[in-house]
């Protein structure tokens, strides 16, 4: 047994001592080209690494040291209002802010949910326009601005749509509510499971009209005792629902009188009275305004006199939200102030296209891939709206990577971490923010065994050679 074991330890060692050899012959096969490769991988490597470090840990930098961009303040506009709102819809920028989140009763705006529903269920297929609406007891019995439907009329979807949208009328608003759901109360259900869905954190609906709840019909109120109620920025949110949704609402909102039947004597007269085709109407030319085409005034007592504009100019569309204001055309008088500071002052500006490199993060390294590195861009592009003339000055950003490393096969497009930016105007309360993701600009394959056996080796003498150096 002796004789066995002393046998089966020569054999071992003999075993070691060849693989000993042959790892000896492969390494000295390879120090050469080995040695050609680690010099310039060492500096690679050092590299890659501090960019890690730095990649690793948030980044912050800023554009240049110019002085921030400035616009005039909004209080020299002096308005006299309950509250008001601008935003630029395509970026959600607010660019004036007054009392702009307290809930106040938005009076007709409150329509504005009701096209958006109506106006959906269409796009939805559910809803045709030349669908018959049997008018029932609640319309007929609704008060305030109307057509004067009875019980039993039928008019299609679009004729009850034209006369709520341009006059306002409450009747065919109840009417188009009950055809879509039953009843108006399930129709407010409706309303504001959709306002949650929005993100409108303080709307709040008790009716399809913005009629107060005592001038409801008294069998058709709701048992709560409560009201309608929706902010300035709420309803301003509505309104880009609207327009981004539905970018044909002016065939309807634009429409400045129509004849409902053939009997009336007289048509329905838009209250918009700043339609930009008003300006060859001798009433409201006054007040016409260029680029304008909706949306939905409002008045009750409760509510004042209040007006959700839109207008488009040089490719910009903006949204206003005035509420409040004293008198009918004061609601229009306000809104052209915040209107015009708006057009006057700012424009939307692409100020880095998509696919840019980050500074700072143009690679991500790659682990067991045929080339060491991924190179980084943007997925979309940067859009800020700036003052008018600026390209965006003091544009800050802060950049990470989900991981320090991907690794093969890595695909084209593929998410590896994120840049915000931001962006500070004197003069606005609100600094403008957008998140772009990182991603790779291009595949990278797997490297091959042999492909990852040299590698292996390079690194090997690489840190061997830092060893070394180390040492003295």
């Amino acid at each position: 047994m002796i004789d066995k074991s002393v046998r089966k330890n020569k054999r071992q060692r003999f075993q070691r001592t060849l693989a000993s050899l042959m790892l000896f012959n492969i390494l000295c096969f390879s120090a050469a080209p080995a040695v050609s490769l680690a010099a310039p991988n060492m500096l690679a490597t050092a590299d890659t690494t501090k960019a890690t470090e730095d990649k690793a840990a948030t980044d912050k930098a800023t554009t240049n040291n110019a002085k921030p961009d400035k616009v005039p303040s909004v209080d020299q506009l002096s308005l006299e209002v309950s509250s008001a709102v601008l935003i630029e819809p395509s970026t959600g920028q607010v660019l004036l802010s007054i009392n702009a989140d307290e809930a106040l009763p938005p009076a007709s705006m409150t329509k504005m949910m009701t096209e958006y529903i109506v106006a959906e269920k269409v796009k939805q297929g559910e809803l045709a326009w030349d669908d018959v609406v049997t008018v029932g007891e609640n319309a007929e019995k609704t008060v305030g601005s109307r057509i004067f439907l009875a019980e039993g009329d039928q008019h299609t979807v679009e004729e009850l749509y034209i006369a709520m949208a341009v006059g306002s009328a409450n009747d065919a608003t109840v009417a188009l509510a009950e055809h879509i759901a039953g009843s108006e109360a399930e129709f407010v259900t409706l309303m504001n499971d959709t306002a949650k869905k929005m993100g409108l954190k303080t709307a709040f609906f008790i009716n399809s009209t913005g009629l107060s709840r005592a001038d409801m019909p008294e069998k058709y109120r709701p048992a709560e005792d409560k009201e309608t109620v929706m902010s300035a920025m709420d309803t301003a949110l509505l309104a880009k629902y609207i327009v981004e949704d539905h970018p044909d609402f002016a065939r309807f909102t634009a429409i400045q009188s129509h004849k409902f039947r053939p009997r009336d004597t007289s048509p329905i007269i838009n209250y918009n009275w700043m339609l930009e085709a008003n300006k060859s109407i001798t009433n409201f030319k006054a007040y016409a305004y260029e680029g304008l085409d909706g949306l939905k005034t409002g008045h009750t007592n409760a509510a004042g006199y209040c007006f959700a504009g839109t207008a488009e100019r040089d490719g910009m569309r903006l949204i206003s939200v005035v509420m409040g204001t004293k008198s009918e055309g004061a609601r229009f008088k306000e809104t052209k102030k915040v209107l015009d500071y708006g057009f006057d002052n700012f424009e939307v500006k692409e100020v880095q296209a998509a696919g840019a490199t980050v500074q700072g993060f143009e690679t991500v390294e790659v682990k067991k891939g045929k080339g060491k590195e991924a190179g980084l861009v943007t997925d979309k592009a940067l859009t800020f709206v700036v003052p008018k003339g600026s390209s965006g000055k003091n544009i800050t950003f802060e950049a990470k990577l989900d991981s320090s490393s991907v690794t093969a096969p890595v695909a084209k497009d593929t998410k590896v971490g994120t840049a915000t930016y931001s962006y500070k105007i004197e003069g606005m309360k609100e600094t403008q923010t957008e998140t772009v993701n990182l991603i790779t600009a291009g595949e990278v394959e797997k490297a091959g065994w042999f492909k990852l056996f040299l590698r292996a080796i390079g690194d090997f003498f690489a840190d061997l050679f830092d060893s070394i150096k180390n040492l003295f």
